[in-house]
């Protein structure tokens, strides 16, 4: 259980499991679909990004 004043066990993957779709979807957008400039934007690796669009379904319109 949760101390009072501290959040809820669990914080990291809740707040990763609402920024991290928008946010890989707002890199995608900026960079009109370039992976490799959406990685370099996000700091992570190309096949890392790759990896997160198939876990998050996140559509790229390649064929998706």
């Amino acid at each position: 259980a949760a101390s009072p004043g501290l959040p809820a066990d669990g914080l990291y993957d809740r707040l990763l499991a609402e920024v991290e779709r928008p946010l890989i979807a707002h890199a995608l957008q900026a960079t009109r679909g370039n992976q490799i400039r959406a990685a370099a934007v996000l700091g992570i690796n190309r096949n890392t990004l790759r990896k997160k669009i198939q876990a998050l379904g996140i559509r790229t319109g390649r064929g998706d």
